[in-house]
This record gives structure tokens, sequence and C-alpha cells, in this order.
């Protein structure tokens, strides 16, 4: 693990609302990062900057508030678990948001979770869990980024349409209609 640090030299002139509502209108996939602390306490945050990076080695990004309880986690033990969440898990998106009142430990009581390989927690019932060592950090701005080496992948047996999070609520999928 080597973590590097990025100074911000975005327009100073525009103000962070105006991109907020602006990102707000990116939907994405709702992810569950989590991990374990030294003690073996977890930890765990609604996440939806997630995406893959390689596929030789399986590795993907995940983008965590430096303020937040897992970014200094992951730091400081180096495994993490990217749980991705089927429609059904809105319960468990919102626990994990900070959004029932649920602290750390307590959060784990809503969900079937189980652990992975490396120790990190694995929700049973996830469309699919990503069990990864921190192959590197980056800090930039408020965010840390976490670049992880996927060591196991585990779907979900049958279909799990996604559960999404755009402009500001959780969405579900349907398809589009064709073009004319």
């Amino acid at each position: 693990m080597n973590g590097k640090s990025i100074r911000n030299r975005g327009n100073e002139n525009m103000g962070s609302g105006l991109f907020r509502a602006g990102m707000r209108r990116l939907a994405g996939g709702v992810t569950i990062i989590t991990s374990l602390d030294a003690e073996g306490r977890r930890c765990g945050i609604t996440a939806t900057a997630v995406c893959s990076l390689s596929t030789d080695p399986p590795s993907l990004v995940a983008c965590v508030n430096r303020e937040t309880s897992i970014a200094a986690v992951v730091e400081q033990r180096g495994v993490f678990a990217v749980n991705v969440l089927a429609t059904a898990q809105r319960a468990v998106a919102e626990t994990f948001a900070g959004r029932t009142g649920h602290q750390r430990e307590d959060r784990f009581s809503v969900g079937d979770w189980g652990v992975a390989e490396t120790g990190a927690p694995v929700l049973a019932d996830a469309a699919v869990s990503f069990d990864c060592r921190l192959a590197e950090s980056v800090t930039f701005g408020t965010h840390m980024i976490l670049i992880g080496r996927v060591e196991a992948t585990r779907c979900a047996d049958g279909e799990a349409p996604p559960l999404l999070y755009g402009d500001g609520a959780f969405l579900t999928t349907c398809l589009a209609s064709s073009p004319v």
C-alpha cells in the first residue's frame, strides 16, 4: 500500500453547490463498502462512486470521504469489500447511509452479513460482492481513492436488478424504449 496526495487545482470561482447539483444527476449503482478495524469491529458506508479498473489484474476503484471511519480503517488494514445492492436492499442502503440512526457495528443488524476471505464483511444476498486488498490509495480533496485488487467475486444466484441512486433518490431500472 502506498498513498499519494494530489492537490486540488479546480476552478476556485465555481462553488461546490453547483458541482454537487450537477453530480446528483449522475445516477450510479448503490454499494456498501465494508471493512473491519484492528479490534475486529466492522464498519461500512453506502457509496455510488465505484467502478471497474482492470480485468488483468482484476481490480476496482472506490472513492470514500476521508472523514468516514471506513477511509482510515481501509488504509490501516488494507482490506475491504464492495457489496453491490439489488432493488430489494434499499433498507440496507438507507442504514449504511446514516439515515436510520444506526452507528458503525449496529448497521450490520440490517441484512444478513458474512465474512469474506480477507475478513471484510460481505452481504450474503448482495447482487455481487467483491473482496479486495488495497493496492493503492490516493488522497484528492475531500476524498480518498481506493484501488482494490479483487481477491474474490461472488455473484447472487438468479436475477438481482440493481439499486441505483440519482437526483437525490433511490431508483430502479427499466429498459429504455427502442429508438425509432
